[in-house]
């Protein structure tokens, strides 16, 4: 599973920013935990990059394009066969 370490940068970054500013002295640190904990948590969900996901949605198009082709060829025979 690949996750963006961007996006989790981003959401340890928007509550570092969040803290109240007593706290703030200790953003750095808080912002690191933070983005080890979701990293964590993220890793323990059963999830998909959004390449895989593309790649399997792709493979599913072609499987039901391919479908559909032997479809209509069973469908032929049938009918040949039923004259």
């Amino acid at each position: 599973m690949m996750i963006n370490p961007k996006k989790i940068e981003e959401l340890a970054k928007q509550l570092s920013d969040n803290l109240p500013s007593g706290v703030k002295q200790f953003a750095g640190e808080f912002e690191e935990r933070s983005k080890q904990v979701l990293q964590n948590q993220l890793m323990k969900l059963d999830v998909v990059s959004r390449e895989e996901f593309e790649v399997q949605q792709h493979v599913l198009l072609k499987t039901r394009e391919k479908l559909e082709a032997l479809q209509a060829q069973v469908n032929e025979i049938e009918k040949k066969l039923a004259e």
